[in-house]
């Protein structure tokens, strides 16, 4: 198994390398085409034609297009990504700043989303060909009708402003200085002991991974309910029945062991857009992940930001693809 494993990941990895170069030589291109002159951003305002040209010189931007991306790639590859118009720092430094938030967010909200969708899957199933079916089955189009910034305008107005049961902004109450050891403010609060912080950071990401993790658990269950109602089709759980076994036993080590894979591979697709997609729950929570920081680098036609934010996204998803398809292979080995 572990063979297996590692030769599907070496052979993502080398699929993975010409999808980043037609990635990065597309967000290249594209960015280069948009009215942004960066070498007049960099300067201050009152800055001459004669020093925006030799700006202009010395970034590089009066060469060929195609040799402005050789120069780019090249310093890509030995990591560095450039450095920010806006912020006057290294994009590296940036990007590491604020990955970690988004990935734990996104996590979390993951988890959610599995939770609500596999629970909410099996009522589903439960109920199937009952009176309650139809009411259900609407409730549930009705949940996967609603986006994710909706339920987070909901969520903070319900248990923010109206309740004020939880924190809606940022990652820490004031005054809480976090630890810095991994960049992952959970894992580093629990490695430095600070439980205090650690609770405070969970209860400001209640609000965002709620409203993430909702969003994406209704096609989770109808999927699920679907791909429950196709396997009690197979002769394998007529068997099963006529062995004697109960339909609880039935159902988690039967039905749900091979419904699970189609939900498994949804899953990896719906992370992978859940990863992109935190941008608007970070603006409304003012939580300090890549969302924010890409808002940011689109306000102020901050280039090297974008592209390597928009190669950072590309990684993210390469890798949940590999995650994926590597937990498929363990459970299903044939």
């Amino acid at each position: 198994m572990f063979v297996t494993i590692a030769k599907l990941v070496a052979k993502r990895v080398l699929t993975a390398i010409p999808i980043l170069l037609v990635v990065s030589a597309l967000l290249f291109c594209v960015l280069r085409i948009l009215p942004v002159d960066p070498a007049a951003m960099s300067l201050p305002p009152n800055a001459t034609t004669q020093e925006v040209e030799a700006m202009r010189q010395e970034m590089g931007l009066d060469r060929p297009l195609y040799e402005q991306y050789a120069i780019w790639l090249g310093k890509l590859l030995h990591g560095d990504i450039g450095r920010s118009i806006h912020f006057r720092q290294d994009v590296t430094s940036l990007i590491g700043s604020t990955l970690p938030a988004t990935i734990e967010l996104a996590l979390l909200a993951m988890v959610v989303a599995t939770v609500f969708g596999i629970v909410g899957g099996l009522f589903l199933f439960y109920v199937r060909g009952t009176k309650a079916e139809p009411v259900i089955d609407f409730l549930s189009i009705l949940l996967l009708s609603v986006p994710e910034f909706l339920w987070s305008l909901f969520l903070l107005l319900l248990f923010g402003v109206f309740f004020e049961l939880l924190p809606f902004t940022g990652r820490l109450s004031t005054g809480l200085e976090r630890p810095y050891v991994t960049g992952f403010l959970l894992i580093d609060s629990l490695i430095t002991g600070n439980f205090s912080i650690f609770l405070d950071a969970m209860e400001h990401m209640i609000l965002p991974c709620l409203a993430l993790g909702i969003a994406l658990s209704p096609s989770l269950m109808r999927v699920l309910r679907s791909s429950l109602l196709d396997a009690y089709q197979d002769d394998y759980i007529h068997q099963a029945r006529l062995r004697g076994l109960s339909e609880v036993r039935i159902l988690i080590r039967h039905g749900l062991k091979n419904a699970i894979l189609p939900t498994l591979s949804l899953m990896g697709v719906q992370f992978g857009f859940l990863f992109g997609g935190t941008l608007l729950v970070e603006i409304i929570y003012s939580y300090p992940g890549m969302g924010n920081l890409m808002v940011d680098a689109i306000r102020n036609a901050d280039l090297p930001i974008i592209q390597g934010a928009g190669l950072t996204y590309c990684v993210a998803v390469l890798v949940i693809s590999v995650v994926i398809d590597s937990l498929y292979l363990i459970l299903n080995p044939s």
